[in-house]
């Protein structure tokens, strides 16, 4: 993540599309598996994108990686790459 200085890695999010519950969390790169506890807990308590995007994440963190991929999960992510 960007946050290291690093480039590579990616967080994405898959929920269900009426309820908005989160059903799955993929995360690839570095410090993954520093990060996916807060997925597993969030499919745990049936959390919706909106209950993980409104959480607070500290800055500058690796969470915050978490935090931006339930914002684009829910349609109102900031920091997106956009395909060419």
């Amino acid at each position: 993540p960007q946050a290291m200085g690093e480039i590579v890695g990616q967080v994405k999010i898959i929920s269900e599309r009426k309820s908005r519950q989160i059903v799955g969390v993929h995360i690839a790169g570095p410090h993954a598996t520093d990060l996916i506890a807060e997925g597993a807990l969030a499919i745990r308590l049936g959390a919706t994108v909106e209950d993980l995007a409104q959480t607070i994440h500290a800055h500058p963190t690796l969470a915050e990686a978490v935090m931006e991929a339930a914002h684009q999960a829910g349609g109102t992510g900031l920091h997106t790459l956009k395909n060419s």
